[in-house]
């Protein structure tokens, strides 16, 4: 496609996405839970085509020799499938934010104002490998009354034109209006130049990928970014740790699902209790084909290979960990501010004043204490879906569900009251 054709259609999309927020901004609660249920409905039905455009996906990233992590992300079957759709009706069961009153008071002139969550209106979302993101992002977009415009990546592209039109086909049936989910159908990258420069259209981009791809949306966007950076997590054991505790956090943290943005990436270990702690976890990890890289004091204590000072600042999404040894908490609390992704960190002590000087000095996202940074996420922390983890400090912070789709508007409510004098 020339780049003419590709601004051409995307801003025909933008159109549309434009007067399909308009009408999801007056449903009620009640029609967009229909809608959602029917979504729901939509992929199972066409779950034999999803599955088959990801089947296509996945050949294609064998054949460019993606990793097991990558195909991992990428890949659906039945039971992952069935859990999207099943994402999809819990997302109808959850408080509609759309209308709740934020605050209301009368002036001394009689007038009364009213502060409320209204949709944010258009929100354009360009993110890479998974495609459970596509119907995640729709359907929180829906709930919270705003329309989307999504821009997958090309690896997932077959799926994504599968589940994006499961999504709005299904949703038709109950009365979503069309144009309220909608994917670009192609991969060329000048069509996220398009978007980010479409603010007569879109309100708000918000960029799931890498930091390339988010630098580059930053860079060019005309209208407001939610940044969702690297998860570049970090877990620090303190010398009154209870070392099985740490062993199973440090374990869970980094194994459970190492392919996603809130597994452990960094663990700093206290000098103190390197020497009892290291061999221990180290075993644990070793069960889990973890590869180890540590500094000097940790490749003295096991079995790891040399970490160079670009593992301090790289997210693996793979069975890789790096370790350092640190003199103090201090020293985990300067390292990890300096090199963090301010996503989520996590302190491994039974000393609670310990714990909230650390809780208070990181500058992340999310900070823990004894819990797993596997818990930095919207269902666990009780949103249900989650649009992602924004890294910003502005609007949104942390898990985002549907509170954070929204913005607020003043209506205010008077008797014919005069400024002029």
């Amino acid at each position: 496609m020339t780049s003419e054709e590709i601004k051409d259609q995307v801003y025909d999309m933008g159109k549309k996405a434009r007067a399909a927020a308009l009408a999801l901004a007056v449903l009620s609660e009640e029609k967009k839970n229909e809608i959602l249920r029917a979504i729901a409905g939509g992929i199972r039905s066409a779950a034999p085509q999803i599955l088959e455009a990801n089947a296509k996906d996945i050949a294609a990233g064998e054949a460019r020799g993606l990793t097991s992590a990558m195909l991992d992300r990428l890949r659906l079957d039945a039971d992952r499938l069935e859990a999207v759709a099943a994402g999809v009706e819990k997302v109808a069961t959850l408080p509609d934010p759309v209308g709740e009153i934020l605050g209301e008071w009368e002036r001394p002139n009689g007038i009364r104002i009213q502060q409320l969550r209204v949709p944010i209106g258009v929100i354009g979302i360009i993110y890479e490998s998974r495609p459970n993101v596509t119907s995640d992002a729709a359907v929180l977009c829906l709930k919270s009354g705003n329309a989307t415009i999504l821009r997958g990546g090309s690896e997932a592209i077959h799926s994504n034109r599968a589940l994006a039109g499961a999504l709005q086909a299904g949703g038709e049936k109950a009365g979503l209006p069309e144009g309220a989910i909608q994917l670009i159908p192609f991969t060329d990258r000048e069509s996220v130049a398009v978007m980010a420069g479409m603010d007569k259209y879109l309100d708000l981009i918000i960029p799931r990928g890498g930091k390339g791809l988010i630098e580059t949306v930053v860079s060019l966007a005309r209208m407001p970014v939610i940044k969702h950076y690297d998860g570049i997590c970090h877990a620090y054991i303190h010398p009154e740790a209870d070392l099985e505790m740490a062993v199973g956090i440090v374990v869970d943290s980094k194994t459970q699902k190492p392919s996603v943005c809130n597994a452990l990436e960094t663990l700093l270990v206290d000098e103190a209790i390197a020497g009892e702690f290291l061999p221990k976890v180290a075993r644990a990890l070793a069960s889990k084909n973890v590869e180890l890289r540590g500094d000097e004091e940790t490749c003295a204590l096991i079995d790891a290979k040399a970490a160079t000072e670009e593992d301090w600042s790289t997210e693996y999404l793979d069975y890789i960990l790096a370790i350092k040894v640190v003199p103090s908490m201090q020293a985990a609390i300067d390292h990890i501010n300096e090199y963090s992704s301010q996503h989520t960190e996590v302190i491994v002590t039974s000393n609670s004043e310990a714990a909230e000087t650390f809780l208070s000095q990181i500058d992340s996202a999310c900070v823990f204490h004894n819990v797993s940074t596997r818990f930095s996420d919207g269902e666990e922390f009780g949103f249900g879906a989650e649009i992602g983890i924004s890294t910003d400090k502005l609007h949104a912070r942390g898990p985002m569900g549907l509170r954070e789709l929204t913005s607020y508007q003043y209506r205010v409510r008077g008797e014919g009251q005069l400024k002029a004098p």
